[in-house]
C-alpha cells in the first residue's frame, strides 16, 4: 500500500506543472512524457543513495565484527597494557654459610634507577633528563649502551645502581619529568669475610652477552653470575627464579598504584664444610707469606680450612673492577687472583717420598729392611745427584730413609721399582689425577712416566726416574693433591675432597672412600717412618712435634728446588740457598696428620720460596694442626695449650 502511494506521487516529482490552453484543456501528452522522465531520474538517485548507505553500513559492520570478535581479545590486552606496566624482579641470590651457619656470602639492599624501554618513547630523551638530575658517568653510559642492544624491550634497563638517599629524593621530586623511570630496590652480593674466603667462595659479576643469550632472564636488574669459586660451580643452586610486579600507570608512564606483586624464589642456601673460625686462624698463622694450606678430615674428605695467600677483595667485581686495580693484580708476581690450593702446581720435593716407598713395597722389589748406602751423592750415567746432607747418611733402610729424608736412598728405590709403579701408587692416593672438588680450574698435576714423556716429544732416561724419586724433575702436584694424599696415607682410603656439606639444610652425603691398593703392613711401615720424622731424635720434621699429652703428629718435610744448582757449587760447601733472591729459593713443604693412633685431620702446607720445609713449613703446619685439634668438637673444653717446637736439625 505504501509503495502504491509512493508511485502515485512520482509524476508530480518527476515533471513540471501541466499547462492549459485558452479553453482550459490540459496537454495530456506532455504530461505523460514528463511523468515517465521523472520516474527514471528518481530510481537512479535512490539506488545510488541506497548503495552508498549499504556500503557504509557494511564497512561499519565488518569493522565492528573485526573489533569485537576477531580482534577483541588482542585489543583488550593492549588496553590493559596501556593502563598497566609489568616489571620482572631479580630473585635474591642464595646464601652461602659455613658448617656452623655463619654467613660467608650474603646480600645487602641495592637501590637503583630502572626504566622499561617497551613503555617508553625515547630512551635518549629520558637519559638526558635523568643525567641532569643524577649524573651518569662514562661507565654507566657504556653499560647502558651495551645492555640496550642485547636486552629485550620488556626487561627493565638499569640506568644507575647504588643510589644514595639524595639521588632517590631527586628522582622522586622530578618524577613528572621522568616518565617510565622508577626507583627499584634489589640486592647486591656481600662478602663479610672479604679476602679470607675469596678463593673458595669466589665472586659474582654482571652477566655478559653470552650468558644472556643462554638465559634471557639474566638480563634483569640485579642478576649476577658466579665467576669463580663456589659462586661459579653452584650457580644453578644459588641464582633462584625471577618474580614480577604489575603496576597501574597513567598516560605518561608514571606509576599510580601497584596491582600485583609476585616475589621471586630465592636461591638455595648452601652450607659449606669450612670452619670460618679455623679459616681465620690458618690465615693469621700464615701472615705475610706467599703460601697455601689445606686442612682435611681424613675420614670423609671434608675441607675444614683452605687458604691461599695473598688474596683479593671479591666485592669489587660486583660493581666493576677499575683498570688500575686489574693491572695491579696482573703485575703482582705473587698472583693474588690464583687459588694456589687447586690451581697452583709445585714440585712436591721430599713429601713425595712416602708414595715412592709404597710403590716399592707394593711391587715387592724393595723390603722395609733393605739398606742402601748414602755417601752424600749418587752417580748415574756420568751425572751426580746429591743428597741434601753432603756428608751422607751411611747405610739406610726405609724407616731411616723417611726419618732423615735421605735423597740417595730414594734415588735407588725409585730406580729399582720404576716410574710406572710410582705413578700407579701416586694416582691411587690422589696425586696426578683431577680431584672432583666443587671449584673451577682444578689442576691434576703431573706424575711423569716414559709414556708421558714420549707423548710430549721427549725421551725418558734413568736420570729422570732418579730425580722423580725425590719429588723433583717433571713431578708436579697441587696443595689439594698433597692433602688428599696425606689423608689417604693416614686412613688407608682415598677420600673425595669436597666443600659442599648441605643444600637448604639437607646434608649432602660424601662419596664413599676407596680402599688403597696396599696392605696394612705396607702402610704401617710408611706411617712409622712419618712418625719418626717428627717424634724421634734428629727427625727432619722435629720442629712440628706437638707438646700435647697423648697426641702425636706424623708428617713429612719437603724442600723443592725451583732453580738448578751446579755440582761445583754444591760440593764447594759454600752454597746457601737463603742468600739467593727470594724468587730463586726452594719452596718449603710439610704434610702431616693427627692424632697418629687414630687419624682425624690431614694438613698440607706449601710456603713459596720458604727455603727449608723443616724450618719454615713444619712449625706452620704444627700450629695449624694445633688450632684444628682445639676446634675438634670431641676435644672442646679440654686443655690443649702448650704447643712448643722441639729442637732438632733442619733438613729435607
Amino acid at each position: 500500500m505504501m509503495f502504491k502511494r509512493l508511485f502515485a506521487l512520482l509524476p508530480r516529482w518527476g515533471s513540471s506543472r501541466p499547462s492549459f490552453d485558452a479553453s482550459g484543456t490540459t496537454h495530456q501528452t506532455e504530461l505523460l512524457e514528463g511523468q515517465g522522465h521523472g520516474h527514471n531520474v528518481f530510481t537512479r538517485r535512490a539506488l545510488l543513495v541506497m548503495a552508498a548507505q549499504g556500503s557504509i553500513l557494511g564497512l561499519l559492520g565488518n569493522r565492528l565484527y573485526n573489533l569485537q570478535l576477531l580482534e577483541g581479545d588482542a585489543l583488550k590486552e593492549k588496553a590493559r597494557r596501556n593502563r598497566t606496566s609489568k616489571r620482572y624482579l631479580a630473585p635474591p641470590r642464595g646464601l652461602i654459610v659455613d658448617r656452623a651457619g655463619v654467613t660467608v656470602a650474603g646480600n645487602r639492599v641495592n637501590w637503583r634507577a630502572v626504566i622499561t624501554i617497551e613503555d617508553l618513547g625515547s630512551l635518549d630523551a629520558a637519559l638526558a633528563k635523568l643525567s641532569a638530575i643524577v649524573p651518569l658517568d662514562d661507565h654507566d653510559r657504556a653499560r647502558i649502551a651495551r645492555d640496550r642492544k642485547r636486552m629485550r624491550r620488556f626487561v627493565p634497563l638499569v640506568l644507575k645502581e647504588f643510589l644514595t638517599w639524595d639521588d632517590m629524593a631527586a628522582i622522586s621530586l622530578n618524577a613528572p619529568s621522568l616518565p617510565g623511570v622508577l626507583v627499584d630496590v634489589g640486592t647486591t652480593r656481600e662478602y663479610p669475610f672479604d679476602e679470607l674466603m675469596a678463593h673458595i667462595v669466589g665472586y659474582v659479576a654482571p652477566p655478559n652477552e653470552k650468558d644472556v643469550q643462554k638465559e634471557p632472564m639474566l638480563a634483569l636488574p640485579g642478576m649476577r653470575v658466579g665467576r669463580a669459586g663456589i659462586e661459579q660451580t653452584q650457580e644453578v643452586v644459588l641464582h633462584g627464579k625471577p618474580g614480577y610486579v604489575s603496576s597501574e600507570v597513567n598516560a605518561v608512564g608514571r606509576v599510580i598504584s601497584e596491582l600485583e606483586r609476585v616475589d621471586g624464589v630465592a636461591g638455595s642456601t648452601l652450607g659449606l664444610t669450612l670452619d670460618s673460625v679455623l679459616q681465620k686462624q690458618v690465615r693469621d698463622r700464615i701472615g705475610g707469606r706467599v703460601a697455601s694450606a689445606v686442612v682435611m678430615d681424613c675420614r670423609n674428605g671434608e675441607i675444614m680450612a683452605m687458604v691461599s695467600t695473598p688474596s683479593f677483595q671479591p666485592g669489587l667485581f660486583d660493581s666493576g673492577v677499575s683498570h688500575a686495580q686489574w693491572q695491579a693484580w696482573m703485575s703482582d708476581p705473587r698472583a693474588p687472583l690464583t687459588d694456589k690450593v687447586v690451581s697452583g702446581l709445585y714440585p712436591p720435593g721430599s713429601t713425595f717420598k712416602p708414595a715412592v716407598a709404597l710403590a716399592a713395597l707394593s711391587t715387592g722389589k724393595v723390603s722395609p729392611k733393605d739398606r742402601f748406602h748414602c755417601p752424600g751423592y749418587y752417580d748415574v750415567g756420568g751425572v751426580r745427584f746429591h743428597c741434601w746432607n753432603r756428608h751422607g747418611h751411611g747405610m739406610v733402610n726405609m724407616r731411616a730413609g723417611l726419618k732423615f729424608s735421605c735423597d740417595c736412598y730414594f734415588y735407588q728405590v725409585a730406580r729399582r721399582c720404576g716410574m710406572d709403579a710410582i705413578e700407579q701408587a701416586s694416582n691411587a692416593m690422589g696425586m696426578g689425577v683431577k680431584l672432583p672438588i666443587e671449584l673451577p680450574h682444578v689442576h691434576a698435576g703431573v706424575i711423569p712416566t716414559p709414556a708421558w714423556r714420549k707423548r710430549h716429544g721427549g725421551h725418558w732416561n734413568t736420570g729422570d726416574t732418579v730425580n722423580a724419586g725425590i719429588g723433583q724433575g717433571y713431578v708436579q702436584v697441587s696443595p689439594l693433591g698433597l692433602a688428599t694424599y696425606t689423608a689417604a696415607l693416614a686412613s688407608g682410603n682415598l677420600v673425595q675432597p669436597h666443600l659442599v656439606r648441605s643444600i637448604e639444610g639437607r646434608l649432602v652425603p660424601p662419596a664413599q672412600p676407596k680402599k688403597l691398593p696396599f696392605t696394612e703392613e705396607q702402610l704401617s711401615v710408611v706411617r712409622g717412618g712419618m712418625y719418626a720424622v717428627v717424634n724421634e731424635p734428629y727427625g727432619s720434621g722435629s720442629r712440628a712435634r706437638l707438646d700435647m699429652p697423648g697426641i702425636q703428629l706424623a708428617g713429612k718435610t719437603g724442600s723443592a728446588q725451583v732453580r738448578h744448582v751446579s755440582r761445583a757449587l754444591r760440593e764447594s760447601g759454600h752454597f746457601n740457598s737463603m742468600k739467593l733472591p727470594w724468587e730463586y729459593r726452594p719452596h718449603a713443604l710439610f704434610i702431616c696428620y693427627a692424632p697418629y693412633k687414630n687419624p682425624r685431620y690431614a694438613v698440607a702446607v706449601i710456603v713459596e720460596h720458604g727455603n727449608a720445609g723443616g724450618k719454615e713449613a713444619a712449625p706452620l703446619a704444627r700450629d695449624i694442626m694445633a688450632d684444628t685439634l682445639r676446634r675438634d668438637p670431641a676435644r672442646r673444653g679440654q686443655k690443649t695449650e702448650g704447643f712448643v717446637a722441639q729442637a732438632g736439625p733442619v733438613n729435607g
